[in-house]
């Protein structure tokens, strides 16, 4: 490998006007905020009730935990920028950026599945889901999709980054993505680029037809309840669920497979926005406005109710 560059140029938002520039900085701010609040809130509320003690619950804790990770990523580094002058970025906080960034959102892509299929054995087989979805098997769920998603990011990073940098070194972006970055290399990168994306489309995309296959059972087995009170709670567990499968795919797929090509394009940058904070930020509410135990839960977690709050994990 031959590599002249040793510090990328995070280009950010400075090419956009002044004033688009303080809407931006203020929006992030505030949404970094809200994403830390919110996903702070569901973990200590989930860990702390005992109604909360399910696996779903465990589950939601852990998704909104990866959120958490998954902003703080990138979004402090991106205010940081905005305050400074020195927008620079070492060519191996650049690759550990990637890394993370990548691993956090490919973990993600199966925990949603896993979420589904905790949603599939809890309407299909009830009878059967205490058993099946064990502590044992919940952790070993959990461990398992962090591990598949740094396993595979490391293994993409790695090849990204062993090409030779010795041109250009500003990024047209706010953070080290894939497309930005590959741009830099001197050298060819259709191959590159092509095995990059089989391998993200096989990582991200079984899963995805798992929440497919899942939802096409749970919708089978809600038709044949008889009772509209029994279809109505069976969709409400599924429905929260489904937003953020939907919003999380979708922005991810149409930035990757539509935009990915065009990495310096202002749209991308706008795009990914979606996926880096509004999303993280918006989760928590979908998952606690039509969830009446996680409110109850977060009231009394706010209000400090010592007499109903339970200090266990599941």
């Amino acid at each position: 490998m031959q590599t002249n560059i040793t510090e990328f140029i995070l280009l950010g938002f400075t090419d956009f006007s002044p004033a688009l520039q303080v809407i931006i900085f203020l929006f992030l701010l505030f949404a970094y905020i809200v994403t830390m609040a919110g996903n702070g809130l569901i973990i200590l509320a989930v860990s702390f009730d005992r109604v909360l003690q399910t696996p779903m619950y465990f589950f939601l804790r852990n998704l909104s935990f990866i959120e958490l990770c998954y902003t703080t990523v990138t979004i402090p580094k991106v205010l940081e920028n905005f305050l400074s002058k020195d927008r620079t970025i070492s060519f191996w906080a650049c690759s550990f950026q990637m890394c993370i960034f990548f691993s956090i959102g490919l973990s993600e892509c199966v925990f949603l599945g896993v979420m589904a299929f905790d949603r599939y054995m809890a309407i299909c087989h009830p009878l059967r889901y205490t058993t099946v979805m064990s502590t044992k098997l919940c952790y070993q769920l959990t461990i398992g999709s962090w591990l598949f998603g740094f396993l595979v990011s490391s293994v993409q990073i790695n090849y990204i980054f062993s090409l030779p940098y010795c041109g250009s070194n500003l990024i047209a972006h706010f953070f080290c993505d894939l497309a930005p970055v590959l741009s830099l290399a001197c050298t060819n990168t259709f191959i590159n680029e092509l095995l990059v994306f089989f391998t993200c489309m096989c990582a991200a995309g079984i899963p995805f037809l798992l929440i497919l296959c899942s939802y096409v059972r749970i919708l089978s087995s809600i038709l044949l309840i008889h009772s509209s009170e029994g279809r109505h709670k069976a969709l409400s567990t599924c429905s929260s669920h489904l937003v953020s499968v939907i919003l999380y795919f979708g922005t991810a797929m149409f930035t990757y497979l539509h935009l990915g090509m065009y990495g310096s394009d202002d749209n991308a940058r706008m795009i990914s926005l979606l996926y880096c904070i509004v999303i993280p930020a918006i989760n928590p509410l979908i998952y606690s406005l039509r969830n009446k135990e996680m409110k109850a839960a977060i009231r009394k977690l706010i209000t400090k109710n010592p007499n109903r709050m339970n200090g266990i994990s599941y």
